[in-house]
């Protein structure tokens, strides 16, 4: 089968953006089927309380595929209470090994609000410059979009949900319904 006979999902774009020991993490909710919005309404940002530690996860991907992630990466907080790097690298080390975790394609911005780290399934934990981080297929103009207004006056929030919205304007994958999720450090 090729792309032409089923056309690849495509939708996502997620912002997180650190300013005055704050933490904000923003997502939209479009879910594109080639050239076919199908939802506009999906929750990518999601708080996580494994054991009372918090988290916030944005997801870029393959739904059930982040859900998958997203359970890894609870499990991995119970067992390292409090170290979301730690959980984090662990979690990235069983995505690139593990044969059915391989498969897997999503992306994963996490954050305890002192800790930002973006985890890939080529085994990447990164600390974003300048305390942005995007990922999806609207990333790049979030992620610029942010940084531009990272030197403002604005607050994260501000920022992060002004981001998401030039995204929304550039990228026909992303749109304009926001779920922000805020949280400190």
């Amino acid at each position: 089968m090729s792309d032409t006979d089923f056309p690849g999902w495509h939708g996502t774009t997620i912002v997180a953006v650190r300013k005055g020991g704050t933490v904000v993490v923003a997502g939209d909710g479009q879910v594109s089927l080639g050239q076919t919005v199908i939802k506009g309404t999906a929750r990518k940002v999601r708080r996580l309380a494994p054991g009372g530690y918090e988290v916030v996860a944005g997801f870029a991907g393959s739904t059930a595929d982040a859900f998958a992630l997203l359970e890894r990466l609870e499990a991995k907080l119970e067992a390292t209470p409090g170290q979301l790097q730690r959980a984090a690298v662990e979690l990235a080390k069983d995505w690139r090994t593990d044969k059915y975790l391989q498969k897997l394609e999503a992306m994963l911005i996490v954050t305890d609000g002192k800790e930002l780290l973006v985890v890939t399934g080529a085994g990447d934990v990164l600390e974003p410059e300048h305390d942005v981080a995007a990922i999806g297929s609207g990333g790049n103009f979030a992620l610029a979009a942010a940084r531009a207004l990272a030197d403002t006056d604005m607050d994260a929030e501000t920022i992060a949900r002004r981001a998401l919205g030039i995204a929304a304007e550039i990228c026909v994958y992303t749109n304009g319904n926001m779920t922000v999720e805020k949280i400190s450090g």
